[in-house]
């Protein structure tokens, strides 16, 4: 669990490392007293507030030049791994405020539209506390249908279509998932969720035209059973593999800490990373991050020290990743 306030009771260093005092994140904190969110744990309703989260009919916009989209497969062999995701959000944006005072988010949820009920929720851009209310309002179904795709492309047809960021270069955008996204964005599919007609999509076509209008990572949460060549091998076609990051299955609570440091890399704020994800976590935890981190970074044009990553040498000389690279 981590909160909008400063509470550090469950790092490993508490008091290692200390937010900015700026004073967008002195109104989060002041948002946090008059609104008593002094914690915050992901819980499940029974249903969405589509009210926030309805796609249909629906354009997202952020006059940001730094909008960031966060998606998350809700079905049910994506386990634990949305609760954990949607309990660490508070801090993705409070670490990534601290490097780009401007910087909003747009946290959505995807399923399989031919069986579940809400298998496409996005919820506006946000800064500050008004993004727990979008995290409240979405609602990881838990279904899914029997084989090994979902409705990713049918998602990246509303990030392609629907959103709206004329003051961004190219907005980055996560998507944790675990399967592949269907060969074909049904138009029955298009009508009930984004509320418009249109023909069959090709859904390789949907992911690929994703990647031009944002820089995609994909959180692939490794599927195991003799199934992830298969699953890796659509994807393939539609990103650069070195943009797809396979997480294991029991490593949820990693996948925040990889996109945060996947962002600090992008913006040129490596150190200040370093010495964050040092406070909170243990060696073993911070290898792996910044293992993943580097790996998907040092493909990204334009990525400031791809392959470098500053800090504190005593607190990582024990690890593997040494500052300069692996030793």
């Amino acid at each position: 669990m981590y909160s909008w306030g400063n509470d550090e009771s469950t790092w490993k260093n508490p008091g290692g490392y200390q937010f900015d005092d700026a004073p967008y994140l002195k109104k989060v904190a002041d948002e946090v007293k008059t609104k008593g969110i002094t914690e915050r744990t992901y819980s499940t309703n029974l249903g969405p507030d589509m009210g926030l989260v309805d796609p249909k009919g629906k354009v997202i916009r952020s006059e940001s030049k730094n909008p960031i989209i966060f998606g998350v497969d809700g079905t049910m062999s994506m386990q634990s791994w949305p609760g954990e995701i949607f309990d660490r959000l508070p801090l993705f944006y409070k670490t990534l405020a601290q490097y780009r005072a401007d910087v909003e988010v747009s946290f959505s949820v995807v399923g399989d539209a031919k069986w579940d009920d809400w298998a496409l929720q996005v919820a506006d851009f946000g800064k500050g506390t008004v993004l727990d209310d979008h995290l409240k309002a979405l609602y990881a179904e838990g279904r899914g249908g029997p084989g090994l795709e979902e409705s990713y492309g049918l998602w990246a047809h509303f990030m392609n279509t629907q959103v709206e960021t004329p003051n961004a270069e190219k907005p980055i955008l996560f998507l944790a998932c675990d399967e592949m996204f269907y060969k074909t964005v049904d138009p029955a599919h298009i009508k009930k969720y984004l509320g418009v007609d249109s023909q069959a999509i090709s859904g390789e076509e949907a992911i690929q035209e994703l990647t031009e209008n944002y820089d995609v990572f994909l959180l692939r949460k490794q599927f195991g059973r003799g199934k992830d060549d298969r699953i890796l091998d659509r994807w393939h076609k539609a990103i650069d593999p070195q943009r797809i990051v396979s997480i294991s299955a029991d490593d949820e609570i990693r996948a925040v800490d990889i996109a945060m440091g996947i962002v600090a890399n992008r913006w040129g704020n490596n150190s200040d990373f370093s010495k964050n994800i040092g406070a909170r976590q243990d060696l073993e935890t911070i290898d792996t991050v910044m293992e993943s981190v580097r790996a998907a970074s040092q493909y990204i044009p334009g990525s400031s020290e791809s392959v470098m990553f500053g800090g504190s040498a005593a607190l990582l000389k024990s690890s593997k990743l040494l500052i300069g690279g692996e030793k």
